[in-house]
């Protein structure tokens, strides 16, 4: 994040998931002109073709520039790139090219239904097209793999989102020992470390196997293995170097 950036507020305002998860998909009438695609990890190996079939024919692709730099050899399309500051402009320029009559493509880390909701909630404010969400890999899924955590014994929650947090620790500290944990965490004020404490504070045993999944599917791609009382003494700080894990992480906690 940029100096630029660090003063934008993202907790200003109603949550735009709740719009993204408010109802249902319309029926498709057609083809649909603006879609939402998760790009998976970052490793083009883990892009759906479905996906990658609608960023290659899109006329005009927006996302975030960290995201949309590992799309933009696959297609043709204009590029419109933003960080938090300039976002309601870029996405109001996304809109007008789709008013235009241009098939829009908005491209997500991961997949949007895990922790994507809230800029597919910001796109669907600002197009009169229904938006279509075309799910990805997520390197959740990709650490639920590492791990052996099947997802239906596991609690997963993210972090990586803007607002209240408050309910989504709850669940954490009431699953803790009883069902695996599968977390995003939120750079740089909940990483690993503050987890592993608050989880500790909930009652969570300091043997319990614990693995930080960092660059999944990327080059340089690690796992530290650990307990959640070792974790737990990397707590503190909000600074990316009061912490050894990156904001690419993925933090799981077996179950007992």
């Amino acid at each position: 994040m940029t100096d630029t950036e660090s003063d934008y507020d993202l907790d200003s305002g109603p949550d735009p998931a709740t719009l993204a998860a408010s109802a249902p998909e319309p029926e498709e009438d057609g083809g649909p002109r603006v879609r939402a695609v998760g790009i998976g990890p970052g490793n083009l190996d883990f892009l759906t073709p479905r996906g990658r079939r609608a960023i290659e024919t899109a006329d005009v692709v927006v996302g975030f520039e960290t995201v949309v730099e590992f799309v933009a050899d696959i297609t043709d399309a204009e590029l419109l790139t933003c960080g938090y500051r300039d976002e309601a402009d870029t996405l109001a320029t996304f809109a007008e090219r789709v008013a235009d009559g241009q098939r829009g493509t908005a491209v997500l880390m991961g997949d949007p239904n895990h922790s994507g909701y809230q800029f597919v909630g910001k796109v669907e404010a600002v197009v009169d097209d229904p938006v279509r969400v075309i799910p990805g890999i997520s390197s959740l899924q990709i650490a639920a793999s590492r791990a052996r955590t099947p997802m239906e014994d596991s609690e997963f929650v993210t972090l990586h989102k803007s607002g209240d947090l408050s309910p989504d620790l709850a669940r954490l500290r009431d699953a803790v020992g009883d069902r695996h944990l599968l977390v995003l965490p939120r750079p740089f004020d909940l990483m690993p470390g503050d987890l592993g404490a608050e989880l500790l504070d909930a009652g969570g045993s300091a043997d319990l196997e614990t693995l930080v999944l960092e660059r999944l599917t990327h080059d340089g791609e690690s796992i530290t293995r650990t307990s959640l009382g070792e974790l737990a003494e990397h707590a503190g700080g909000s600074d990316p170097d009061d912490s050894p894990f990156s904001d690419l992480s993925v933090l799981v906690v077996r179950a007992t």
